[in-house]
């Protein structure tokens, strides 16, 4: 399980939580990036670090995958935005879905607060 994840100075650093040295590779578009360090932390703890191919990033949207080379299991994910901001970004798309829900919502509250005063009279 990915713990925690960051990135610094051109390179992703995260922690796995594994009773013993996990067997890991990050991978973009398929392929496995060469560079994962693993090294032991504490108390089951293992850090992390990967350097990021400057030719991978583009503009849009880069994700990573953090896998078990043993399972193919997904531990864990992280993602690049890069160039010119999208429009249809998913973070914007949600941010957009928030507004709309709140309005949404206040309008319901509107209507409800109308409604029971329209029943008392």
């Amino acid at each position: 399980m990915l713990e925690t994840s960051r990135i610094r100075a051109g390179r992703w650093e995260g922690i796995v939580v594994s009773p013993e040295e996990p067997t890991l590779e990050v991978v973009h578009l398929e392929q496995p990036l060469a560079g994962l360090e693993v090294a032991a932390q504490h108390q089951g703890k293992w850090r992390l670090s990967l350097p990021i191919p400057a030719e991978i990033l583009s503009d849009g949207v880069q994700t990573f995958l953090l896998r078990d080379t043993c399972t193919g299991e997904v531990l864990g994910r992280f993602t690049i935005v890069t160039g010119v901001p999208l429009e249809d970004d998913i973070r914007a798309e949600v941010d957009l879905l928030r507004a709309e829900l709140d309005l949404l919502k206040k309008a319901f509250r509107r209507h409800c607060v109308e409604t029971e005063a329209k029943g008392e009279a």
